[in-house]
C-alpha cells in the first residue's frame, strides 16, 4: 500500500481514470481500485468519500442518484473539466514514469 502524497495524487488520477470508463458509485470505486491495482491503491471509504466530495466541488465529477434498486446509490461521472484534468494528469504520470524508468526503476 502506498502512503502519503503519492497515494493522494495517484488516488485522484486512478478515480478519474476509472470514471472515464463509465459512472460508478462510491463502494464500487473502492472495490475496483483495490482489485485492479492488486491492493496498491486500496482506499478505504473514509479516504475515498472526502476525495469524491472534493472532486465534485472542483467540478471534475458530477453525481446522480439512482433510487431504482434495493437502496439508493449516488453514481459519479466525469465532467468535461474532469476529462481535461485526467488528460493533463495522465501526461504528467507518463513523464514521471518515463523519467523513473530512465533511472533504472521498472
Amino acid at each position: 500500500m502506498i502512503e502519503g502524497e503519492f497515494l493522494r495524487g495517484a488516488g485522484i488520477v486512478a478515480v478519474l481514470k476509472l470514471l472515464e470508463r463509465g459512472e460508478m458509485y462510491g463502494y464500487e470505486l473502492v472495490v475496483a481500485l483495490e482489485k485492479r491495482t492488486d491492493g496498491v491503491l486500496a482506499l478505504g471509504q473514509s479516504t475515498l468519500y472526502p476525495m469524491l466530495y472534493n472532486l465534485e466541488a472542483k467540478g471534475f465529477i458530477t453525481p446522480r442518484w439512482d433510487e431504482q434498486g434495493p437502496r439508493a446509490r449516488k453514481y459519479y461521472r466525469l465532467t468535461l473539466k474532469g476529462k481535461n484534468r485526467l488528460a493533463k494528469d495522465s501526461l504528467t504520470w507518463h513523464k514521471l514514469t518515463t523519467a523513473m524508468e530512465s533511472l533504472g526503476f521498472t
